[in-house]
């Protein structure tokens, strides 16, 4: 396998995209990231502020303001993990900056035809897969242009776009 890509690198996928980023979620929980203090202070049902999202929300800004698209798709339980559930609360955030963030339910049969992974795809050309060790930390990523497995992740984005539920069709459909 190929070094993961980290850090400075990893950010530079994000600042040299031309047209679109696209990232599938799988997971339930996301290791102790920066995010760690702010999600106990959510938890414990303080209001967290939104600092330590700023620099994401600044990239996101900057890049969507010059036309290129930023959108993935969160595979989401019932009810969600309060992992997820802080992703609901922060989504509002990174729609405003110009991010299109939507929701498959794990239920739906189509999540059974997905990656059991996360991954982005940039540009529909180059596959980033992304590694996380047993205590969901991301170790980095790894990227490909391989005609197959870009083709699997082509189709995997496809049906879950197709599928997904906007955050204000997901959040009706928690109060029906």
């Amino acid at each position: 396998m190929a070094p993961y890509i980290t850090g400075d690198a990893f950010t530079d996928l994000f600042r040299n995209y031309r047209y679109t980023a696209w990232r599938l979620e799988t997971r339930t929980y996301y290791g102790k990231v920066n995010e760690d203090q702010p999600f106990q202070e959510w938890l414990a049902g303080k209001d967290p502020g939104i600092d330590f999202l700023k620099p994401w929300l600044r990239m996101v800004r900057d890049e969507t303001a010059t036309g290129k698209r930023m959108q993935r798709v969160r595979i989401i339980d019932n009810p969600p993990s309060d992992y997820l559930k802080w992703e609901l609360w922060a989504t509002p955030y990174n729609n405003a900056a110009g991010e299109d963030i939507r929701y498959l339910p794990r239920e739906h049969p189509i999540v059974a035809e997905l990656p059991d992974h996360d991954f982005w795809v940039f540009d529909s050309k180059t596959v980033c897969r992304l590694h996380f060790d047993d205590d969901n930390m991301l170790l980095g990523a790894t990227l490909s242009e391989d005609p197959q497995e870009l083709l699997a992740a082509l189709r995997a984005r496809d049906a879950a776009w197709h599928h997904a539920l906007t955050y204000l069709e997901y959040m009706a459909t928690r109060f029906e």
